[in-house]
């Protein structure tokens, strides 16, 4: 039904209330329940302090024990649900092709002694100078990108990172599954351009293009201004004795004198950042060795090769003085024409931070203090269904804006533009969230017992080095260039 819903496509308002009898559909235990903190959430006034708060809201008739028991209690069918999300209209990139964006978001939790799984996450700017480790739980987050400068993107999937998780294979398993799910629900065909994955420096991008190598898929990334890349390895001359070799001459990213010509270069004027300048250099790839991600890998390493980009603009719209960045994509022969449109869909790919901002400022997405992971993960996926069907009533909701706000078209509407209209949508929206029945709470633990079963506390998962390794010295002020990958 998946296929044929997004090869028909319907008028805006059945396509919200198709995908809300879908969402209530993958709801398998008090889904009467979950449906309505969900609607609670899109019809709140304000964004979303707490969880009682929400049982407030005139869309949730029931109480606040029934809200807190969905999330505890409740049961949603996550590979469902999964599918539903990747039949609804996904936006394209200027060329048609899908741009998918991962990024990994921290739930932090530094005072839940007593929630098991927790990581320790990295965090940025939470002291003067300082990134401070904070034990929570981390979620990779997938979404697909609009064209040009928007506010919106399409979440399609979240997983929460378990301790001992690496954040490529992790992701790469993720992608995988989706892209698959894409493909059976008819959002890519045959004759499609390849669809393209877009990642911060976070991630290792050689690494997961080759995990996701058999699939239609380029990927693009940022790389540290640290890195050496080897070039091909020259051809062999006959009657040369030895081992061949299996790289070339070194590319330094801090050193010029190492680039020699680029194979593509491009300028372009642009409003925010003056004239920014791309110099691209085909078919470079690390140096591997039998370490980290590859200690498990037997035989000879691969030699990933794609296309360097160095993108260097005039200034910076916050007035700080710009620094190139460095991209690693896993194409190869680039045009000037691609490498354009490259760097450009990488800009697009810090849209995802205005989606982090909205599900945790707004829609409330790390207010609730649950305890479980489970709970957490329950909570996660009904936030990513509320801002489906906030992107599902996109063209249909009115600017409602604030005496002190401009108007807005239509079709420039943000997120929370339209979450203000939605309480006037829903009732023309299906609603399936059956009516409340009357009932009486439990007794609970009588009055002057104690509680004989305390929850259990849980440390915070760490890396342990073995006891052979030595200890780390002072840090060097002057740090060589990361030879190997």
């Amino acid at each position: 039904m998946g296929v044929l819903h997004h090869a028909v496509r319907q008028d805006p308002f059945a396509e919200l209330s198709r995908f809300r009898g879908d969402f209530y559909s993958c709801l398998t235990r008090r889904s009467d329940a979950l449906f309505e903190v969900a609607d609670a959430v899109l019809c709140a006034n304000g964004p979303v302090r707490s969880l009682v708060e929400l049982s407030l809201v005139g869309e949730h008739r029931r109480g606040h024990g029934g809200l807190y028991d969905a999330l505890a209690a409740g049961r949603v069918d996550l590979a469902r649900l999964r599918r539903a999300l990747a039949t609804v209209p996904l936006p394209r990139a200027a060329d048609g092709r899908l741009v998918l964006a991962a990024d990994i978001t921290c739930w932090l939790r530094p005072d839940a002694h007593t929630s098991p799984q927790r990581i320790l996450c990295h965090t940025y700017g939470r002291g003067k100078d300082q990134h401070i480790p904070v034990p929570g739980w981390p979620y990779s987050v997938i979404c697909a990108l609009e064209a040009g400068r928007s506010s919106w993107t399409a979440p399609l999937d979240a997983l929460r990172l378990v301790p001992g998780d690496d954040a490529a294979t992790v992701t790469a398993r993720q992608m995988r599954e989706l892209i698959e799910r894409l493909i059976e629900a008819g959002q890519w065909k045959d004759d499609d351009p390849d669809v393209l994955i877009v990642v911060d420096a976070g991630y290792d991008v050689p690494r997961l293009a080759h995990l996701l190598g058999d699939l239609p898929v380029q990927v693009l990334g940022r790389m540290r201004s640290d890195r050496v890349l080897r070039r091909a390895a020259p051809p062999r001359e006959p009657g040369t004795l030895g081992r061949p070799p299996r790289h070339g001459g070194e590319f330094v990213f801090g050193d010029s004198a190492t680039w020699n010509t680029p194979d593509a270069a491009t300028v372009t004027e642009t409003r925010l950042y003056g004239t920014a300048t791309a110099r691209a250099w085909d078919r470079l790839h690390p140096r591997l060795t039998h370490r980290s991600a590859w200690v498990s890998q037997l035989g000879a390493l691969p030699v990933i090769e794609g296309t360097v980009i160095r993108l260097q603009v005039e200034y910076l719209p916050s007035g700080a003085t710009p620094k190139p960045v460095w991209l690693w994509w896993s194409g190869t022969d680039a045009t000037d024409t691609q490498v354009d449109l490259l760097w450009q869909v990488f800009l697009r790919r810090f849209d995802i931070e205005h989606t982090f901002r909205l599900f945790k400022q707004t829609l409330g997405w790390t207010c609730p203090k649950v305890r479980t992971p489970e709970a957490a993960d329950r909570w996660t996926w009904l936030i990513l269904s509320v801002y489906t069907q906030l992107r599902l009533a996109r063209p249909l909701a009115a600017d409602l804006r604030r005496p002190w706000e401009k108007p807005s078209p239509r079709n420039r509407l943000t997120p929370a533009r339209v979450r203000r209209d939605f309480r006037h949508l829903r009732p023309q929206a299906a609603c399936p969230a059956r009516a409340p029945k009357p009932s009486r709470p439990g007794p609970g633990r009588p009055p002057g017992r104690k509680n004989t079963r305390p929850t259990p506390r849980y440390d915070v998962h760490t890396v342990r080095k073995p006891d052979t390794a030595k200890q780390r010295t002072k840090k060097s002020t002057t740090p060589r260039p990361r030879r190997t990958g």
